[in-house]
């Protein structure tokens, strides 16, 4: 069985130019790490040695290990409900569409408006200049179905190979969704996908933080919309440096059934202010 999992672990960067591919184990599982300093910056220059991963708080032997910019999936989730009208949705769309532009050529991206639905406007296969106009259409419309907007990301990303990631912006309150905060966490935990959730106004719903912490992403509450282009462009940063850490777990999965582990990962005498964020563990099948 082949576990792909993704890990944030505060900035990571060195180059690699393809994605590199392990050979197949029992049981490989491989994370997707981060690591940033007290600045918020990339550490681009750390090595296998430097890292520890535990899973279910057993330390594991480090089998493969790649630094470098591999290649990105991600979708941008759109809030274009009527609470959105105006300034934020005028600068939601202009930091939308910086956001598209920082992204590299072997990137694919997808772009999704969040109201009492969730539309793809913009699918992967779209060459980037399609995405941007998308984007410059949108007009607010409706009511926030936003549980189901992370349902309908992650199932379109499933398929797709490599690192995955989900950023989605919204101003409000869930006021629609079929889907339940449990059923978002629950498909978030069968997911690959980063969640960058950011929230604008003075409360972030405890889901977003939530599926951030699971799922090695970071959320953001940003009380004023103006400073959304510098998030996205952080995250743009973070996901652009990334290391690629996998391991064989000690303890082998029982076929057939499926079992939640935990994993934590962390630096060897990690100095003040080093971030380590990482996915928080993985369903076995």
């Amino acid at each position: 069985m082949r576990v792909i999992l993704p890990l944030v672990l505060a900035g990571a960067v060195v180059a690699a130019q393809e994605t590199p591919r392990f050979s197949a184990s029992t049981q490989l599982v491989e994370v997707y790490a981060s690591v940033t300093d007290a600045r918020g910056e990339p550490v681009t220059n750390l090595t296998r040695d430097d890292f520890v991963v535990r899973e279910d708080g057993e330390a594991q032997a480090i089998s493969a290990f790649a630094v470098g910019e591999f290649p990105l999936t991600v979708a941008l989730g759109v809030d274009r409900s009527w609470s959105m009208a105006g300034e934020k949705l005028r600068l939601a769309k202009q930091a939308s569409a910086a956001f598209l532009r920082e992204l590299r050529p072997g990137d694919q991206s997808m772009v999704l408006a969040i109201s009492s639905t969730a539309d793809v406007i913009a699918p992967l296969d779209a060459d980037r200049a399609s995405q941007l106009r998308a984007i410059a259409a949108l007009d607010p419309w409706s009511t926030t179905a936003l549980r189901d907007a992370l349902v309908v990301a992650l199932d379109r990303l499933e398929p797709e190979p490599g690192r995955q990631a989900l950023i989605v912006f919204s101003d409000g309150v869930d006021r629609y969704s079929d889907a339940s905060a449990s059923d978002v966490l629950t498909r978030a935990r069968r997911s690959n996908a980063l969640i960058y959730p950011i929230a604008f106004g003075r409360t972030r719903p405890p889901l977003l933080a939530e599926l951030a912490v699971l799922t090695g992403g970071r959320s953001f509450l940003l009380p004023d919309a103006a400073d959304l282009q510098r998030t996205l462009s952080q995250i743009a940063r973070e996901l652009r440096h990334q290391y690629l850490i996998g391991y064989v777990p000690a303890r082998a999965a029982t076929p057939g059934e499926s079992e939640w582990r935990s994993i934590s990962v962390s630096v060897k005498n990690q100095p003040a202010g080093l971030r380590v964020r990482a996915r928080d563990g993985y369903t076995t099948e």
